[in-house]
């Protein structure tokens, strides 16, 4: 039994969605999850085992930060997981963006140092499974929900005190800021699974000011978000 993720081998799903959040954890397993059961609860990372439209699957929290989401992914792994997938919210980086916009992110710039130890600081591009890429971009069509692809980054700064850096990464065609895709990726490259990342644009963060979505907005985009995920990772393509 791993020390964080207190389950035993075969009480989570082959896949499993990552929201940062423990009670967003709750909230999937039981607004999505027929039958949902209790697998976690150590450190309050709340996570749960059901299945959706009859398909096993599971969620479970990661907490904050690329340190917290690697101990999680690490142990779900030792316990069978062998596809991932994030569903968090971010920061709009492009002043196109409106609030509530899905992202599938592709790649995740690693401005963390988790990734750098994990990898022996050589070179490396954090990239998303692109069987999880393409099945989010094809069940999204089927839903007709629009979503933006392409790269994202994982800042290990929430209050970040480079006021330039958000308009220097938007200038080279970021998407949007987060703290725990690059780990993610970079853990199923080690592990030889499958790990992507779906996210809903909380904030905006460019052209100097900050807005942030409303609790009735946010509600409705994760609900948009949580149903495409949860298609995504238990497609019979995969």
């Amino acid at each position: 039994m791993p020390i964080h993720v207190r389950a035993e081998a075969g009480e989570y799903a082959d896949a499993c969605l990552l929201p940062g959040d423990p009670i967003r954890a709750k909230y999937i397993a039981e607004t999505f999850f027929d039958e949902p059961v209790q697998r976690n609860a150590e450190r309050g990372m709340l996570g749960f085992t059901g299945a959706f439209e009859g398909k096993p699957v599971s969620v479970q929290a990661t907490g904050m930060g690329c340190p917290s989401a690697a101990i999680v992914m690490e142990e779900l792994v030792q316990l069978g997981v062998k596809r991932f997938l994030r569903v968090g919210t971010c920061g709009g980086l492009q002043p196109d963006m409106a609030l509530g916009d899905l992202i599938v992110a592709v790649s995740a710039v690693p401005s963390d140092r988790t990734v750098e130890k994990l990898v022996n600081f050589e070179p490396h591009v954090p990239t998303a499974d692109f069987g999880l890429v393409h099945g989010a971009v094809h069940a999204a069509k089927e839903l007709g929900k629009p979503v933006r692809v392409g790269p994202i980054v994982s800042s290990d700064l929430f209050y970040n005190p480079d006021d330039g850096q958000y308009a220097r990464w938007s200038e080279r065609g970021v998407l949007a800021v987060e703290m725990e895709a690059a780990v993610l990726f970079t853990i199923g490259a080690i592990r030889k699974v499958a790990a992507g990342c779906l996210l809903t644009v909380s904030d905006v963060v460019v052209e100097g000011e900050f807005i942030r979505i409303s609790d009735e907005e946010m509600k409705a985009a994760v609900d948009q978000m949580t149903e495409l995920a949860l298609r995504t990772i238990t497609s019979e393509k995969h």
